[in-house]
């Protein structure tokens, strides 16, 4: 009978072929005769990533890759790796070989010497760590995200925007039906969501300069993680997802009526003209940015898609308007000339509406 596995690392990529065995070989390095497992969770990345990692498992069992096809997050591949091991013991770290694997052992070699202790966080911000080579701008930018995290969250970290880290799996199972998946920063989610304040140290490591490819961090993945605070503050109040739907919607509003203003009131078209014209472009215009922001993790791609999608959206939309009017009406009558209040019920009616439907039929589709 073999020797129980102790650790499992899981490795969230996209686009990380060339990184694929150089990590494996230094995982290999660092962690010695420890009894250890990589679980590889890809999102389909088209530089065949996926594949790589099982060229590498097909000779080394303890490789395994998780390819997930249609869903894309950061935090979300971390969830369902860690999901899916044995191990007792599971960390989390960058395929891209910016974390210190080296200092792996000492995480593992403190939770198994307390069991008091519920996590390990290698951080660039405690003595002995810090950030490489980062220029002064990425500098002020991961420090005010820093200081959000701490005053919205009160997590206590130094760095609560690490991505490495390593947990008992036990504990994180615990915390599954809790966490909401947004954005990039799984150990925000972790800290946030527990009842219990986590008992945790934290290992001081260098961040590295990426050798290979491109930094993935853009000002999409910046929101992400406006949203994951938001989500973790109000997000039971008003569902993050439907808030991201109705301020893209106040927006398109804005949209609609400086179309309209554009081709009535200065190209002198007909008022009927300018109000389809206006609609047409608001409705496009919160098409693609909810496709971008709201439903990123169900994005739709290729042109077949977007088309079916865009269509979809502005029949339920228009149907949508319909409703919005239909309420509005119906409760100015009623109310003898309340037309404030008429008005927003019929907006809220119709942003339900076109929430509940879009998310059905344009991106639940695919």
């Amino acid at each position: 009978m073999s020797a129980p596995l102790q650790l499992a690392i899981i490795i969230p990529t996209f686009n990380e072929r060339a990184h694929v065995p150089l990590l494996v070989a230094r995982l290999a390095t660092a962690l010695g005769d420890t009894r250890w497992e990589a679980i590889f969770v890809d999102d389909n990345s088209p530089d065949g990533t996926a594949e790589a990692v099982r060229a590498i498992g097909r000779g080394d069992p303890r490789i395994r890759v998780i390819q997930r096809i249609g869903r894309r997050g950061l935090a979300t591949a971390c969830i369902e790796g860690m999901c899916a091991t044995a191990a007792p013991l599971v960390a989390v770290i960058d395929g891209d070989l910016q974390h210190d694997e080296t200092i792996l052992p000492a995480m593992l070699a403190a939770l198994e010497g307390d069991p008091a202790l519920d996590i390990v966080v290698g951080s660039r911000f405690v003595e002995g760590g810090g950030t490489g080579e980062w220029d002064r701008d990425r500098v002020a930018k991961s420090a005010l995200a820093t200081r959000l995290s701490q005053r919205v969250l009160r997590v206590g970290l130094s760095d609560p925007m690490s991505g490495f880290f390593m947990i008992r799996t036990e504990v994180f199972r615990s915390l599954v039906p809790q966490l909401s998946g947004i954005g990039f920063k799984i150990l925000l989610d972790i800290m946030a969501a527990a009842e219990r304040p986590l008992r945790f140290v934290e290992l001081p490591y260098v961040f590295r300069t990426r050798e290979l490819g491109e930094s993935k961090l853009d000002h999409v993945v910046a929101l992400e993680y406006l949203i994951a605070l938001y989500d973790r503050r109000f997000g039971r109040v008003v569902p993050v997802r439907f808030a991201m739907f109705s301020a893209i919607g106040i927006v398109g509003v804005v949209i609609h009526m400086a179309v309209l203003a554009l081709i009535h009131l200065k190209l002198g078209a007909a008022f009927l003209a300018g109000q389809v014209v206006g609609t047409l472009a608001a409705m496009t215009f919160n098409f693609f940015l909810n496709n971008t922001l709201t439903y990123r993790d169900r994005r739709l791609r290729g042109w077949r898609q977007m088309l079916d999608g865009w269509v979809s959206f502005c029949l339920v939309c228009s149907v949508g308007a319909v409703a919005n009017v239909g309420v509005a009406a119906f409760l100015y009558d009623f109310r003898y000339g309340a037309w404030a209040g008429s008005a927003l019920a019929g907006v809220l009616i119709g942003a339900v509406w076109n929430y509940a439907l879009s998310s059905r039929f344009t991106w639940g589709r695919y």
